[in-house]
């Protein structure tokens, strides 16, 4: 792109009468702000800043879920115990038996 002095020229006074219309545009619609007063944001391109409220839809909404989440397998369990032992006392007997049982045919087996 070959740019001359001339044209250079031209293209510095194009901008600055477009800054000033946009200025002169902002201040009759009533302050919004103007395409060169957007560029000079801190944050880089791609990321959007999350109001206080829409954050707290979002917590609402994933406390919803983890209690609707929780409380489905919790209704479930509330209706029973939870075992704390794998052996019921009518299992224990039955194992003590077939023990004894053992015992009883290697002691006969061995003597």
């Amino acid at each position: 792109m070959d740019l001359s002095l001339k044209n250079l020229e031209q293209a510095v006074s194009l901008r600055r009468q477009i800054d000033s219309l946009e200025k002169r545009f902002a201040s009759l619609i009533g302050g919004g702000t103007s395409r060169s007063a957007s560029r000079g944001t801190s944050r880089p391109a791609g990321q959007r800043r999350v109001s206080a409220a829409t954050r707290a839809k979002l917590a609402a909404a994933a406390r919803a879920r983890w209690a609707k989440q929780k409380g489905g397998k919790g209704t479930a369990r509330a209706g029973r115990a939870k075992k704390k032992g794998g052996l019921t006392a009518a299992g224990r007997r039955r194992l003590s038996q077939l023990m004894k049982a053992r015992w009883a045919a290697r002691r006969k087996a061995g003597g």
